[in-house]
């Protein structure tokens, strides 16, 4: 037996889950982005030599 129900619409993170192509842009661009700030804060907390006063 089979049952066919109205399932309705289809659920925003299922089409997000559905499109290989956007995970992979999303597995490159977000560890991309958040390494590159993580970096920039970092730089930015070394303090600086004395001499360069």
């Amino acid at each position: 037996m089979s049952t066919n129900r109205d399932e309705g619409p289809i659920p925003a993170w299922q089409t997000l889950y559905d499109n290989i192509y956007l995970l992979l842009i999303l597995g490159v661009v977000v560890p991309t982005v958040v390494y590159t700030v993580w970096g920039l804060i970092e730089v930015m907390n070394v303090p600086q030599l004395p001499i360069a006063r």
